[in-house]
């Protein structure tokens, strides 16, 4: 009888935990497409920054490396929201230093 009201308990308990954790896998791919939309946003942002950078600095911005992250980055997200399930994948480096 001890087992058998474990078992239920236990049961019981998975019955509320899962529908929580589901709630919170539905959140979680809301905003990690929140944020592919937050990152096409950038684009214009780093457009206008790069048309306003001064051409005879010492040390330029590499726009270019910056959009390279930015893909990568949403190329994750996207690749994250298309799995099935948990797969893992490589992740390649990002740069990061954008000054040179």
């Amino acid at each position: 009888m001890t087992g058998h009201r474990f078992a239920t308990a236990t049961l019981l308990a998975l019955t509320f935990i899962a529908p929580g954790s589901w709630a919170d896998a539905d959140a979680e791919r809301a905003l990690l497409a929140r944020l592919l939309q937050e990152i096409a946003h950038l684009e214009p942002m780093i457009a206008r920054s790069e048309a306003e950078a001064d051409p005879d600095a010492r040390i330029h911005f590499q726009y270019d490396w910056l959009r390279q992250d930015l893909e990568r980055v949403r190329a994750g997200i996207q690749a994250h929201l298309d799995a099935p399930g948990n797969t893992p994948r490589p992740v390649p480096p990002l740069r990061g230093d954008y000054r040179q």
